[in-house]
This record gives C-alpha cells, structure tokens and sequence, in this order.
C-alpha cells in the first residue's frame, strides 16, 4: 500500500490527521493545500478529514472546497457548526456554496444565516446561474468624494478584513451611484489631508450585474484587473468581482469545453467524485452517436465493394486516407474554437475562415498527398512491396484522395464551429 493510502485509511480509523498529508508543521500549511487535500479524499473521508481540523480553520479551508465536498461536509456537522462556518464565509463564497447545493437543501441551510448573509444571499440567488450576481462580493470599501485619505485609511483599518475586495476603494454619491473607482496604493502614495476627490481620475471599467460570467472573462483579461465594481442599471454599485472568482470560472468553462470537445457532456462534479453510471451516461451518448455515424462509413464502402475487390490494395490506404481527414478536421475546429472564444473571430468572419481554410486545406492536401505518393513510390522501386503493375494509378489514387479529404476535413471543421456558434449552441460540442 502506498503512503497516500495509509494515510486514507489512518485517517479513516483516528490514527492519522489530513496534516500527515504534508512534511512541513501544520502551522505553515496554506488552507488551499488542505482544501486541495480534502477534494482529492472520497466524501466519507473529505468529511472525517475536515472534522479534524482546529475549528478556526476550518472555515478558511471551507471556501477552498468544490461545491461536492462542501455539501458531503455540511450534512455531517451539528447546526452550529455549520451557521458558525456560513455566516463567516465571505459573501462571494457562500453564495457559491448556495449555487452549488441541490435547491431542495436550501432551506434547511438559510436559517442558519444572520438576517443580513440571508438578505443579500437571496437577492443575488435571484439572478441566473450565468449570470455576474453569482460571483459579487458584498463586502466592499465605499467613500464619499468629501472623505480624506486619512478618514478613509482609519475606515479600512476598523471596518474591513484583509482581502482582495479592499485591493481597490469606490467613490459613490448619496445614491450609491458608482463614480470612481482608486486603488489603495493612491491612498498610500498621496499626502493625508487630500480628499478622495483631489485623487481621482474620472474613469473606471465595471460589470453589470446582468452580464454573464464569460462577459466578466473577457473584461479581466482586457483591462488586467484583480478586482471589478458590479452595478445595476441604475449604477448602483452593489458588490465587486475579484480575479480569483473569476479565475476558478473560466477553469470550469475550459474544463466543460475540453470534456465536449472529448466527445462527451459536461461533467457536474470532479472526475474522482463522479459516480460510475453517471460517467457511463455522460460518455455513452456521444460515443453510440459517433458509433453511428462510423456505421454510414460503412454502409457507403459497401457500395463500393466491387470497385474495391478490383484493386484491393487500395483498401490498404483506406484508414489512413479516412484518419487524415478525421485529423484535419479536428485541427481546424480546435483553431476556430479557441479563436472564436479569444473574440478572434464572430460568426460574421465565415467567409474569411472558408477562404482560408479551403486554401490551407489544399495546401496540407498536397503535402500529404506527395508523402503518400512518395512512400508507394519508394516502396515499390526498393521492392520491399509488390503494389501490382499499375502502381502509379495506385499512387496518383492515394494523392488524389488525401488533397480531397483533407480539404473537405479543414473546411466542415472550421465551418461546424460558426453554424453552431450562429445556431446559439457550444462550438465545443462539435
């Protein structure tokens, strides 16, 4: 048995705590590697794992756990526990902890919250799961444009903790009307008695609360924030988005895109945690469709068998000929995929993408086609191979044949991704 296991069980039977995990004192151990530890370990486990834990850890760890291992966790712990580990969750986390649980399970989970953790968890649980509202962080530095450096520096010190949402203060108005945004270090690189007026800028980039979590992507890798103000239509600010939300978002969405692009749907939790008949389910569907798909091949060969029996050697090319479109194919729909979700290109480019595709295609077509040429030629000039006497019809057959397949690979795998993409489903799926 290996160390990993030992562990497992030790832990399982008391004689080992998840630090056993680690070589360094437990004291300088992150609680994301702790967290990483417990989403690795089977629910029983994750649950025995975490109930070690010092109960002021435990929190901490919490927000680093997937939304699988937070519920396996909560069902196990007493009510005060759990009201103790909510309520001391940041905003942003606990809401993603209310996303992540079956609706039904909610309930049971609210009354535990303080009337205000359940006010604004309510509110943004209202919006879609796409949407921004899933991701805000309510705890957030605002300040009149009258504040000075010095009264806005003693409100940090007094009434925030130490996290990524204070990384950048906000100038409102007496509606709450988003004006400015400043980052703390203007406060610290600017004389005391200055108001936050005499400092700002005028500019600031934010999300609204409606736009969706691929918009919110798209607007941290633009303008290189770690943290973004989220407002209403009205610009009321209501909370911020930080860089590592948003970071575990666009995971997830690779993730999810890979797993198509793989040829299968969208898993709902961590491979390690997804039960075995819901993995056969999420691969089955795809795979007897492709399997489908594969049996038109061979119906449409079998209307070629006699051509074929005259020239069996030809059959020898057939998988390479037919891999070779599979192939290009899928380089072309990996490129417009990936272009199409960098904002590269829209689904208005299709002419642009066939011209380009159709000619790369044929230049790919050609060099392959002259491998294969060159290959029969070889072979049966250095007689390590009888292609029969009209082997360079054979030749000119197989060179023929690689430029037509693997333009028409290059062009439909391009061209799949935009009609989906124009149809509103995933590209990935193709």
């Amino acid at each position: 048995m290996n160390v990993t296991g030992t562990i497992r069980n030790g832990i399982m039977k008391g004689t080992h705590s998840i630090f056993s995990f680690f070589k360094k004192d437990k004291n300088q151990v992150h609680p994301s590697e702790l967290g990483l530890v417990v989403n690795s370990l089977p629910a029983n486990l994750a649950a025995k794992s975490f109930s070690q834990l010092p109960p002021d850890t435990q929190g901490k760890v919490f927000a680093y756990l997937d939304s699988a291992s937070q519920y396996a966790i909560m069902e196990t712990l007493p009510a005060s526990a759990s009201a103790e580990i909510l309520n001391g969750l940041d905003s942003d986390d606990r809401l993603s902890f209310f996303s992540g649980i079956p609706e039904m399970d909610r309930a049971k989970y609210f009354i535990l919250l303080s009337e205000k953790n359940k006010k604004a968890t309510q509110v943004f649980l209202g919006y879609p799961d796409d949407s921004v509202a899933r991701l805000v962080d309510t705890e957030f530095a605002a300040f009149s444009r009258e504040t000075t450096i010095e009264q806005a520096c003693a409100r940090l010190r007094e009434f925030h903790k130490d996290t990524d949402a204070v990384n950048v203060i906000y100038v409102i108005d007496e509606q709450g009307k988003l004006i400015d945004d400043i980052p703390v270090r203007r406060l610290v690189l600017n004389p005391m008695h200055k108001t936050i007026a005499d400092i700002m800028d005028g500019t600031y980039v934010s999300l609204n609360v409606n736009d969706t979590k691929e918009t919110a992507i798209t607007k941290f890798r633009e303008y290189d924030r770690v943290v973004m103000p989220v407002i209403n239509n009205e610009c009321v600010l209501l909370g911020v988005v930080t860089v590592d939300d948003i970071m575990d978002v666009a995971e997830e969405r690779n993730t999810a895109e890979i797993q198509k692009f793989g040829g299968m749907e969208e898993l709902d939790y961590p491979y390690v945690k997804t039960p075995f008949f819901s993995l056969i389910k999420k691969r089955a569907g795809w795979l007897i469709i492709l399997f489908l798909g594969e049996m038109l091949t061979a119906t449409a060969m079998g209307y070629f068998e006699m051509e074929i029996s005259k020239a069996v050697v030809l059959a020898l090319f057939i998988p390479l000929i037919i891999s070779s479109g599979g192939n290009s194919g899928s380089q072309a729909a990996t490129l417009i995929i990936r272009a199409m979700a960098l904002k590269e290109l829209t689904v208005k480019d299709w002419w642009y993408v066939m011209r380009r595709e159709m000619l790369s295609g044929l230049s790919l077509g050609v060099v392959l086609g002259s491998i294969g040429l060159a290959r029969i030629s070889l072979w049966q000039n250095l007689h390590w191979y009888n292609y029969g006497e009209h082997w360079m019809l054979v030749a000119v057959t197989v060179f023929f044949s690689l430029i037509g397949i693997v333009m028409w690979g290059t062009l439909s795998g391009s061209m799949i991704p935009i009609v989906l993409k124009s149809c509103k489903v995933d590209p990935a799926t193709s």
